[in-house]
């Protein structure tokens, strides 16, 4: 028996809850935290689920939505039967 570890992004949920609903509403906010991220950045960030994601972005995107890491990142655990 494997177990898989994933994790699902929560972002496009916590924009949606703050009534913002394009990708690009996200860039001034982010840099007035002083994170720079180009629109296509930000909308893989938004639309996707980042494989790597930079301590200082989190702590924007928790600072913006006044949200925990926790809120963002939700792991859960697959388990493969051989």
């Amino acid at each position: 028996m494997t177990r898989r570890l994933n994790f699902r992004w929560r972002l496009r949920q916590l924009m949606a809850a703050h009534e913002m609903w394009k990708t690009t509403d996200l860039i001034p906010l982010l840099r007035e935290r002083g994170v720079s991220l180009s629109p296509a950045q930000v909308y893989r960030l938004v639309a996707g689920k980042p494989e790597r994601l930079s301590m200082r972005t989190l702590v924007a995107l928790c600072d913006i939505f006044d949200c925990t890491p926790a809120d963002l990142i939700e792991p859960y655990a697959e388990t493969n039967r051989p």
